[in-house]
């Protein structure tokens, strides 16, 4: 199992190397430059768009249905447990750079959607189909069809390995043990794997069945589940954060300093726990990415489901998914851990560093704070299983075709694979997560370099018209 973990870790520091790092942050910054810092400008009105629904647009679901669906696969362990290891790996500073990546990630995450909706494809029953693969194929022509494949394939993986499954159902179990089982006194050995809290065990189980009978009804109902899920547990989640954060508003400024000074000077901060400004940055950009998905190429394919005519509006409205996720909940998670001093506990990891900060930043007692961060790292986690299920599928069917066979076994390998992520430990679960978004994100990337000039464009053009319009 050691050699596993090594090779695991060697692959992991590949991936994300600085070649990666830079690919993705040099792609938020020309996308930046070149559509003017639209990610400022214009963000007040892709808040207003949010909650708008375009009249006579072409689509399965309405816009703010596939930015729930987008956010129910961005919002889960990313911003609870990602945010957590990403701090106490690279020290309170991968925070800023998560930050920092988000920024630059809001206008990936913009030319995404609008590239989505600009080559999707729509067939006579109204299913649309649309993404990174369409994007590349029809937009960079028919020769880079290889390129979309070999997105399809990672974002198969991504979906079975990686973000979809093991990692949110792992934050789960951890969560729920650390509610009824945190001692470990309810041991029940399972032959051939070892011995295992039987609220691991619960849990996996009652995550798997639930996951089975959402997925039965395919794009409609997790959109119909998401819609309902997300915002009231963003809400609830962001409420809990506030009251935390205001019960310790003093501590916060020299959280902030704590941050700052950590991602530019880490032994600073750190005692000489991490190394240097890389492994910071690693940390943050990698986890940022984990949880908002900018540039990984999955958002894009909920938002080819969207019912709009407008690229560009349903590009403002991807955007925002960042925002909401790394902006603002992330940085609140984040804090959260820095001011209450979580990230410096020894002996605890993923979801007991934000356990740890909720029972000792919340005016309640410890069990009932534990207890709001399981309801919410339930529920978070559960609909971005059910998101990137959705997004595994339609690489699938790129690669396929309209197999559906193929997709029904697909689906049982990945209900399978829910069920198997509480036995595995969390240091593993990251890294085949992490290792996947990378392999995933290369593909898109280079797809938002050469399509970037159609961006711009598209972008001018709309707005030109929307100008003219009002004068």
């Amino acid at each position: 199992m050691n050699n596993v973990d090594e090779f695991l870790s060697k692959a992991d520091s590949f991936v994300w190397g600085p070649p990666l790092m830079v690919l993705i942050l040099a792609g938020g910054l020309l996308l930046t430059f070149r559509l003017g810092f639209l990610q400022i400008r214009r963000l007040p009105l892709a808040l207003k768009y949010m909650f708008i629904n375009e009249e006579e647009g072409h689509g399965e679901v309405t816009s703010f249905a596939a930015l729930c669906t987008a956010l129910s696969a961005t919002i889960g362990t990313g911003n609870i447990v990602g945010v957590a290891t990403a701090i106490a790996a690279g020290g309170p500073g991968a925070l800023f750079w998560m930050e920092v990546a988000a920024f630059f990630g809001m206008a990936t995450k913009y030319t995404e959607g609008l590239l989505a909706i600009k080559y999707r494809t729509v067939d006579s029953d109204g299913h649309a189909l649309g993404g990174p693969f369409y994007y590349i194929e029809r937009g960079m022509g028919a020769k880079w069809k290889w390129l979309a494949k070999v997105f399809a394939f990672f974002g198969a993986c991504v979906g079975l390995f990686g973000i979809g499954t093991f990692s949110q159902v792992n934050g789960i179990s951890s969560a729920v043990k650390s509610v009824f089982d945190p001692n470990s006194a309810h041991i029940v050995s399972i032959p051939g794997l070892g011995d295992y809290s039987a609220a691991v065990i619960a849990a996996s189980f009652a995550v798997t069945v639930c996951v089975a009978l959402v997925l039965i009804g395919g794009i409609k109902r997790i959109a119909s589940v998401s819609g309902v899920v997300v915002p009231f547990m963003a809400v609830t989640y962001v409420g809990v954060i506030v009251l935390l954060l205001i019960c310790n508003f003093d501590k916060i400024p020299e959280a902030v300093v704590t941050i700052v000074k950590g991602a530019f000077s880490p032994r600073a901060v750190t005692g000489g726990a991490v190394g240097s400004i890389i492994v910071a940055a690693q940390q943050g950009i990698a986890r940022g990415i984990f949880s908002n998905e900018a540039g990984l190429g999955s958002a894009p394919i909920a938002a080819a489901a969207a019912q709009t005519k407008e690229p560009v509006r349903q590009g403002l409205v991807s955007m925002t998914g960042t925002f909401i996720d790394t902006i603002v909940i992330c940085t609140m998670t984040g804090l959260s851990i820095v001011l209450t001093g979580a990230w410096q506990q020894e002996g605890i990891e993923g979801v007991q560093i934000t356990t740890y900060a909720f029972k000792n930043g919340l005016p309640f007692p410890a069990e009932v704070s534990s207890f709001i961060l399981m309801l919410c790292l339930i529920f978070f986690a559960f609909t971005t299983i059910l998101g990137w299920d959705y997004y595994s599928e339609r690489c699938l069917e790129y690669l396929c075709g309209e197999n559906g066979k193929a997709v029904m076994i697909y689906r049982w390998l990945y209900i399978f694979a829910v069920f198997c992520g509480s036995y595995m430990t969390v240091s593993t679960v990251w890294t085949i997560a992490d290792i996947f978004n990378g392999l995933m994100a290369v593909p898109n990337m280079i797809a938002l370099f050469a399509l970037s000039g159609v961006a711009a464009k598209e972008t001018k053009e709309y707005f030109g018209l929307k100008k003219h319009k009002h004068k």
